[in-house]
């Protein structure tokens, strides 16, 4: 498969357009405050628990996306995540690989062609509905 097959299957009609950093953003931002707030709850403390609300995200990102193919921020922002190769869902160990690396903050990470690293190793696309 040449590299502009790869590019065409992420803009296959069943997957619509990439979607663009801002939006992107804003989804991950509603994730970690979904998850703050469900620690915030549980705790009631507004601080500390780090590690829980950290675990709290990883488990909604990759549940929802693996189930959904879409965390609950990128359900409002109308995106999804599909595989780069064929529009396709993700299969879920690629998931589970994908928000890993989200964790590890790769997602700050960029290639010059404006790909972000967790989806150009994963082989996955974030496209608007």
């Amino acid at each position: 498969m040449t590299n502009d097959a790869a590019t065409e299957g992420a803009k296959a009609p069943q997957s619509g357009q990439p979607a663009g950093m801002g939006t992107r953003l804003a989804a991950i931002t509603v994730d970690w405050f979904a998850a703050s707030l469900i620690i915030n709850g549980l705790t009631g403390r507004n601080y500390g628990y780090e590690g829980e609300r950290l675990l709290v995200f990883f488990t909604e990102v990759t549940l929802l996306t693996a189930l959904m193919g879409s965390s609950a921020g990128q359900r409002i922002f109308r995106l999804r995540v599909v595989d780069s190769t064929t529009g396709g869902a993700l299969p879920p160990l690629r998931v589970l690989l994908r928000t890993t690396l989200i964790i590890l903050l790769l997602p700050a990470l960029f290639r010059k062609d404006g790909v972000a690293y967790h989806d150009y190793i994963c082989k996955s696309v974030v496209v608007r509905r």
